[in-house]
C-alpha cells in the first residue's frame, strides 16, 4: 500500500538524545529560530526533543521568541504517577506544553529493556493527555541478514496499535528506524526506505482501516543528514525524519528541514 499523497504534513524532528545541558539546549533552539524562516515549515512541521532537564528552558525559548517548532520529549513513563524514582510522568510533559513524545526508541528498548507491551502501554498513556506518540519500530542487522525486517516491524506495529481507534491511529506518527542505521553512518536506501514504510502503512491499514493508515505520517530515521533528506522525502511513504545527531548543531538540522521543504514544495 503506497501512500503518495500531499494530504499528510510531514514532521522533522530533532532528538538530541542525552546531550545539551539547558544552556547549550538554549542556544541552540535560538540558533534554529533565526535560521528557519515562514516558507521553510509552511507546508512541514518542525519539532526538538531535548533532554527532560532542558524541557522547561526551550519551551520558554520558544514561545517567548515565537519559534516555529514544537517541543518535544524523548521517553515518558506509562504511569501518570507513584513511587517510579527516575521517571517523568506525561501529565509533567503536558503541563510543560510537550506536543509530541518519542516511544519506543530502539535505544530504550536495547539499554533499558522495553518491551513491545511497555511501549504500547506507553503509547496510551501519551494519548490520555492530549500528545502525539512517535512511535519508532525497526530491525536489527541480524534481523535484516536473516530476512525478518517485515517481520519485525509487523510485530512492533501490531503491538503498539492495537485496539486504539482508527481516528486516534490516524493521528499518531511512526518512525521507522532501521537498527543497524541509527547513529553508525550507515543509511537505508531510498528505497529500502520506502519499501519498509508502506510495509508499516499495509500493517497500519490491516489493524485500523485504509484511511487511517492514510492519514498516519511515518517518519524516516538513521543518520539522516542535508545530503540524504531529499532522496528520502521523495518517497511516497515517507513523511519526514526523526533526525539524532545532525539535530545537535543548528545549522545541520536546518538544512534537514529545509532539504525536506524543497522536497514537499515541489509537491513530491
Amino acid at each position: 500500500m503506497a501512500g503518495g499523497t500531499l494530504r499528510r504534513r510531514p514532521l522533522v524532528s530533532g532528538n538530541w538524545k542525552m546531550h545539551h545541558d539547558h544552556l547549550q539546549s538554549i542556544r541552540t533552539v535560538q540558533d534554529l529560530g533565526l535560521r528557519l524562516g515562514p516558507a521553510d515549515v509552511a507546508s512541514l512541521d518542525v519539532s526538538v526533543h531535548p533532554a527532560f532537564t532542558s524541557l522547561r528552558s526551550v519551551q520558554t525559548v520558544i514561545e517567548d521568541r515565537a519559534i516555529p517548532v514544537a517541543l518535544g520529549a524523548q521517553h515518558c513513563s506509562s504511569q501518570d504517577k507513584g513511587a517510579f524514582t527516575g521517571e517523568v510522568a506525561p501529565p509533567m510533559l503536558a503541563r510543560l506544553g510537550v506536543t509530541l513524545v518519542i516511544v519506543g526508541h530502539s535505544e530504550r528498548r536495547q539499554f533499558f529493556g522495553q518491551t513491545d507491551a511497555d511501549v504500547a502501554d506507553t503509547v496510551r498513556a501519551v494519548l490520555r493527555h492530549a500528545m502525539t506518540p512517535v512511535v519508532c519500530v525497526g530491525e536489527t542487522e541480524e534481523e535484516r541478514e536473516d530476512g525478518e525486517t517485515e517481520a519485525r516491524l509487523t510485530a512492533q506495529t501490531t503491538a503498539a496499535l492495537t485496539g486504539l481507534p482508527p481516528d486516534q491511529v490516524a493521528g499518531l506518527v511512526l518512525a521507522y528506524g532501521p537498527i543497524w542505521a541509527i547513529g553508525t553512518g550507515r543509511t537505508a536506501t531510498a528505497e529500502d526506505a520506502q519499501d519498509a514504510c508502506a510495509h508499516i502503512r499495509g500493517v497500519v491499514a490491516q489493524l485500523a482501516g485504509a484511511e487511517a493508515a492514510g492519514a498516519l505520517r511515518i517518519q524516516y530515521g538513521g543518520s539522516v543528514r542535508p545530503e540524504n533528506t531529499a532522496e528520502l522525502m521523495a518517497q511516497p511513504d515517507v513523511d519526514g525524519a526523526l533526525v539524532g545527531g545532525a539535530s545537535l548543531e543548528a545549522a545541520t538540522f536546518a538544512a534537514i528541514v529545509q532539504a525536506a521543504a524543497s522536497v514537499v514544495g515541489a509537491g513530491r
